[in-house]
């Protein structure tokens, strides 16, 4: 999948605050003690595993921040199939800075390279069906915009990437308020029709009230079972778009999927992804 990258400068205080975590307050002091100055290389950023590429954008990023001059060849974009051994990436210049860059630019493009590869695994047990895979709100902190990018590198769709981007109901609001109906109530009196509205139901009996009392836009339809799920969408009737989300694992995909849902949250995308295995080869 091939999508378009986001501005430079967004992504730049990520970038630049990775690097100077790494570099601390003296620089690299093995790659100044130990590489003659101006000694030129040539690295290949390369798979040690089958996945998707994801965080090239930002690992070419922290090359150049350490060195404009460095020159790079791109082999395989976010969003691209990769097999083991497949080169994702040459850079070319001083090869200090290569070295100096080169953690930061491993742990962004293997991270997002993992989420985006894990995400894969998850849309491809919705083949056949409408449902889409969707992220969520449980991202490592300071770097939700990449790890959701890198969702959708892997075919996957993104949920909100804040509080203020849309009303979503959930069951400790609905406590605190006093029960569905005053919610959907209070955010017809205050919502700007520009504002998306979801409220998170736990039975059947809930989304019943819900249709009834109207104003949601989507039903987070929270830890179902599947027949629960079937028999929601019967109710819904496509008058509501409904997600599944609770403890989403990959052996179950494919049968929530099945049932006529629209989307299906998974937290595990961005929580619990494992690090896909990259190198950088001298």
């Amino acid at each position: 999948m091939s999508l378009p990258s986001l501005p430079d400068m967004i992504l730049d205080p990520l970038v630049r605050a990775a690097l100077m975590e790494d570099l601390g307050t003296y620089g690299d002091l093995t790659t100044r003690t130990v590489i003659p100055a101006g000694t030129r290389y040539r690295a290949q950023l390369r798979a040690r595993e089958a996945g998707v590429a994801s965080g090239m954008q930002i690992a070419r990023m922290a090359f150049h921040m350490v060195d404009p001059a460095l020159a790079l060849t791109l082999h395989k974009s976010d969003g691209s199939a990769i097999a083991s051994g497949d080169v994702l990436m040459e850079i070319e210049g001083d090869a200090a800075s290569i070295l100096t860059a080169e953690r930061v630019a491993l742990n962004f493009a293997g991270r997002l390279s993992g989420i985006a590869t894990i995400t894969a695994g998850f849309v491809a047990e919705t083949a056949g069906t409408k449902a889409r895979i969707t992220c969520t709100r449980k991202t490592t902190p300071g770097l939700r915009i990449v790890e959701k990018q890198a969702v959708l590198h892997g075919g996957g769709f993104n949920h909100r990437f804040s509080l203020s981007d849309a009303i979503l109901v959930k069951d400790n609001h609905i406590a605190a308020a006093g029960g569905i109906r005053p919610v959907l109530r209070a955010i017809k009196g205050q919502a700007s029709h520009m504002v998306r509205i979801e409220i998170e139901v736990d039975t059947l009996a809930q989304l019943a009230e819900v249709l009834d009392e109207g104003g949601a836009d989507v039903v987070l339809l929270d830890n179902m079972d599947s027949g629960a799920l079937r028999e929601a969408v019967a109710m819904s009737a496509g008058q509501l778009v409904l997600e599944a989300s609770g403890n989403m694992k990959l052996e179950r995909i494919a049968e929530v999927a099945a049932t006529g849902i629209d989307y299906i949250s998974v937290g595990a995308l961005t929580h619990s992804a494992r690090t896909l295995d990259l190198g950088l080869d001298f």
